[in-house]
């Protein structure tokens, strides 16, 4: 059932680390990314809307600061490897990339003139993916890892320039996949969850 073997975290976290030292060397600086020179790798709204639909996907990669490609690994590195006991090597792709893009579709709704970049919402699906298939997969109530979600969404949107639509269909993405998933399992697929320490105090 897990893909611990595979290890799907560490090559994600070395391709965000790899594609921001291209977008520094590219742009001239290591502290901040300089949009205005790199190749047009991140969301620019207005350029999907005009058929550019790949960006949609190249900017769960590319990130805007030292601090930002920091914060995200740092919480990639948590939940990627929470995510890799608990599903199969295609359940986690799936729930990483298809969560980082409906977040990012999401993010269309902020109008044509907005930009976006960073996997926080690839990260935020593994994230609702994790929690909600840890309550279910012992038979407890979901509500828990609903309110705990919620909250960090809360948390994590108190700041300027955050996408809180990518963070939102990230989430909740990986909340309905994560359910799924969970009660799909069969009952002996899910024992070596239900012994695991728990992660989420609740």
């Amino acid at each position: 059932m897990n893909c611990e073997k595979y290890k799907p975290t560490y090559v994600l976290i070395a391709i965000n680390v790899a594609a921001y030292i291209y977008t520094s060397i590219v742009g001239g600086s290591w502290l901040n990314t300089n949009f205005d020179k790199i190749p047009p790798l991140y969301q620019y709204n207005f350029a999907v809307f005009h058929g550019w639909y790949y960006q949609l996907f190249t900017s769960m990669f590319i990130h805007a600061s030292i601090p930002h490609i920091v914060g995200n690994m740092l919480f990639l590195f948590i939940f990627g490897l929470r995510a890799e006991e608990m599903f199969s090597l295609p359940e986690y792709l799936g729930i990483y990339l298809v969560g980082g893009l409906v977040g990012n579709v999401l993010s269309l709704a902020f109008g044509p003139y907005f930009s976006s970049v960073g996997a926080s919402g690839a990260i935020f699906a593994l994230f609702g993916a994790c929690v909600i298939y840890d309550r279910h997969s012992v038979r407890q109530s979901i509500l828990g890892a609903l309110v705990y979600s919620f909250f960090l969404l809360f948390l994590s949107g108190l700041g300027a320039g955050i996408n809180d639509l990518a963070h939102l269909g990230g989430l909740g993405f990986g909340l309905v996949v994560g359910y799924m998933i969970a009660s799909l399992r069969k009952p002996q697929e899910e024992v070596s969850v239900r012994y695991k320490r728990p992660l989420y105090p609740f």
